[in-house]
């Protein structure tokens, strides 16, 4: 069964990061949550009608649950492109691509799955500072 929550609008995203941290944490019988690119304030939830409920009712963005159920083909046009597992590890070094610190190259320190980011040391520092960064502004160097 898929159950749509409303949501605080513009915070999806962090309620789907929570709801996936206390799945893995405390077993709930949830298959799958997801969003919308173009349906802000809300979303999907699939998985068993009692534990869909349990944990919306414990996450702090998530506003209710819509008590009709959605037939997956309603939705199947509008679901957004699911995030990719990271592949990076610590001791990988990377060159970043992306914000302050674009064309550097860098030694991962610290991954953080639930939140995207991994810590950096930039390698041609003289000073080595661990900064912390969004997943997608690195790129794994290519081995030689």
């Amino acid at each position: 069964m898929i159950l749509t929550a409303r949501t605080t609008r513009g915070r999806e995203k962090t309620a789907i990061d929570e709801m996936r941290s206390r799945i893995k944490s405390q077993n709930y019988d949830i298959n799958a949550v997801f969003k919308s690119d173009d349906l802000k304030g809300y979303v999907f939830i699939e998985g068993e009608e009692s534990a869909i409920r349990d944990l919306a009712d414990d996450i702090r963005h998530i506003n209710g649950i819509i008590d009709s159920e959605v037939d997956v083909e309603e939705i199947e046009s509008r679901l957004s492109q699911e995030e990719e597992d990271i592949k990076l590890e610590e001791g990988d070094e990377v060159e970043v691509v992306g914000g302050a610190f674009k064309g550097e190259e860098a030694k991962i320190k610290r991954i953080d799955e639930t939140n995207r980011e991994v810590t950096i040391e930039l390698l041609d520092a003289a000073v080595p500072i661990p900064t912390t960064v969004d997943v997608d502004t690195v790129r794994k160097k290519a081995s030689r």
